[in-house]
C-alpha cells in the first residue's frame, strides 16, 4: 500500500556519471577506493560513500567485489541523490533502480547532465519491495532493466504503478517487451524493418544440430546457417559469434560453457564499399536521436572497435550523419521508426540498428540501458557535444512535460 509522499530520507553520493567520467579521462580511482575503504574501516562512511566504493570496484574490473559491497548498502539503505548542479532544482526526478551491476540500470545522471534537475534513486531489493512512503517527487522513472536478475524489482514496480501519486515513465510491463526473444515478435510486421528472429535454443538442441540430428528449421522456421549465436543473458558481444557451418557451431559449443543461447539467422548488411554501419539511435518521446554511427570492416561492430577515433574520414562521416539525420536517415526511415515507438511503448530507449541491403531499417536489440554520453573529445569529435546536448535536452523536456501535465490536471492524476 502507497501512503502519501514524504521529504526523502536519502544519502548522499559522487555518482554513475560523475565516476565513469574520471575513469574514461584516464584518471586514477585507487586513491579514492582506499579513502572510501578507509571511512568503512573506520565505521565512518556513510551510504553513498559506500554505493560510490561499489561502482570504483565495478569501473577497476573487480565486478564481484563491487557487487557484494552494493549489496551491502543496499541492506540498509535504499535511496541516493545525485544533486543537481543549480542552486535551486527545477524538477525532482525519482529512478527506480534494481541491484545489479553498473549496467543494469539506465544510466539516466548522463541524461540529465548540465540540467537543474535532483535526481533520486530508489533501489527496489528483493524481500524489501517499495518503501510504505514514497520519497516526495514530480516525475518517477523505471530504471531497472529488462534482465533476469530485474525481474522482481519490476514485477513490485508494476504491482504499485496503477497507484503511483506521480507520472511514472518507461512503465515496468513494458520494459519486458525489449527481452531479443520478445521483440522480434513485436516487431516482425513492421513494414519496411528488418529484425531477425531471435529465439532460445538449449545446448541439447544446438548439439543435435552440430550432430545433424535436427536441422535449423526445427528450431525455428526462419533459421539457417551461417546463423549468429549468444549465450543468453549476454551483452557487449560477450558469446556472440557467426556460424557458418554445423562445424562451427560445434567448435563453438566447446569453446562455451553455457546451457541457453539465443540464435538468429546472419543478415549480411555490408554496405556497397565492403563497410559495415552500425547505428545508435535515442528514442525520447516517440522521437528519435542519432547517438553515433560506427564504421568497421566487420559485422560484429560497435563503437571501440570501430575505432573511430583513429579516422577523421569515418567521423566527417558520423559527424554528416548526425547533422542530416532528421532529413536523411530518419526521413527515411520515418515509418518504420514511428511504429516501432509506438509498439515498444517506452517514452525512453535505445534500438542498436542498421540498413540492410534492400535499404530497410535493420534493427539488432532496443533496450532502455545503453550508454548515452557526452564524454568523447570534443576536439577529436566536435560535432558530438552539439548532438548530446540535443539528446539530454529532449530528456529533460520530457520529464517537465509529464511533469506539467500532472500539475495542469491536478495533484491526484498521472500524466
Amino acid at each position: 500500500m502507497l501512503h502519501p509522499l514524504s521529504a526523502p530520507n536519502y544519502a548522499d553520493r559522487i555518482g554513475f556519471a560523475h565516476l565513469t567520467r574520471k575513469a574514461f579521462e584516464g584518471v586514477d580511482l585507487h586513491p579514492l577506493r582506499d579513502q572510501l575503504l578507509a571511512r568503512i574501516a573506520e565505521g565512518t562512511a556513510q551510504a553513498g560513500e559506500g554505493l560510490d566504493l561499489s561502482l570504483i570496484a565495478q569501473l577497476l574490473g573487480e565486478k564481484e567485489a563491487g557487487l557484494v559491497i552494493q549489496t551491502e548498502v543496499l541492506a540498509f539503505h535504499q535511496l541516493f541523490r545525485t544533486p543537481s548542479t543549480a542552486p535551486k532544482p527545477g524538477l525532482r526526478v525519482l529512478a527506480l533502480a534494481a541491484d545489479i551491476d553498473m549496467g543494469g540500470n539506465t544510466p539516466i545522471e548522463f541524461l540529465l547532465e548540465g540540467s537543474d534537475i535532483e535526481l533520486l534513486t530508489l533501489y527496489v531489493i528483493k524481500g524489501s519491495g517499495l518503501p510504505e512512503t514514497l520519497p516526495d517527487h514530480d516525475v518517477a522513472i523505471v530504471v531497472a532493466s529488462d534482465s533476469e536478475e530485474c525481474r522482481e524489482a519490476l514485477t513490485v514496480i508494476e504491482q504499485a504503478a496503477p497507484r503511483w501519486p506521480r507520472p511514472l515513465l518507461n512503465r515496468p510491463d513494458l520494459i519486458g517487451n525489449l527481452d531479443r526473444d520478445k521483440l522480434y515478435r513485436l516487431l516482425a510486421d513492421v513494414p519496411g524493418l528488418d529484425i531477425p528472429a531471435t529465439v532460445h535454443a538449449t545446448r541439447a538442441q544446438l548439439l543435435d544440430l552440430s550432430q545433424g540430428r535436427i536441422v535449423c528449421g526445427d528450431i525455428t522456421e526462419e533459421l539457417h546457417f551461417p546463423m549468429i549465436a549468444r549465450p543468453r543473458g549476454s551483452h557487449a558481444g560477450v558469446g556472440l559469434a557467426k556460424l557458418d557451418d554445423a562445424a562451427a557451431l560445434a567448435a563453438y559449443l566447446v569453446e562455451r560453457q553455457e546451457q541457453d543461447f539465443f540464435v538468429a539467422r546472419f543478415v549480411d548488411y555490408a554496405s556497397p564499399d565492403g563497410l559495415y554501419r552500425k547505428y545508435r539511435l535515442a528514442m525520447v518521446d516517440g522521437k528519435p536521436y542519432a547517438c553515433h554511427m560506427a564504421i568497421a570492416d566487420r559485422w560484429d561492430i560497435w563503437y571501440l572497435n570501430a575505432y573511430m577515433a583513429f579516422s577523421e574520414e569515418k567521423r566527417a562521416e558520423e559527424a554528416v550523419f548526425m547533422l542530416d539525420f532528421d532529413r536523411a536517415f530518419a526521413a527515411r526511415h520515418r515509418h518504420a521508426l514511428d511504429e516501432m515507438s509506438r509498439r515498444v511503448g517506452l517514452d525512453y530507449f535505445i534500438v542498436d540498428c542498421a540498413e540492410n541491403q534492400s535499404g530497410e531499417l535493420l534493427v539488432f536489440e532496443a533496450d532502455n540501458t545503453a550508454v548515452v554520453h557526452n564524454m568523447d573529445s570534443p576536439v577529436v569529435f566536435p560535432y558530438k557535444p552539439p548532438q548530446m546536448r540535443k539528446i539530454f535536452a529532449a530528456f529533460t523536456a520530457m520529464l517537465s512535460r509529464h511533469a506539467k501535465a500532472r500539475d495542469e490536471a491536478g495533484e491526484g492524476s498521472a500524466a
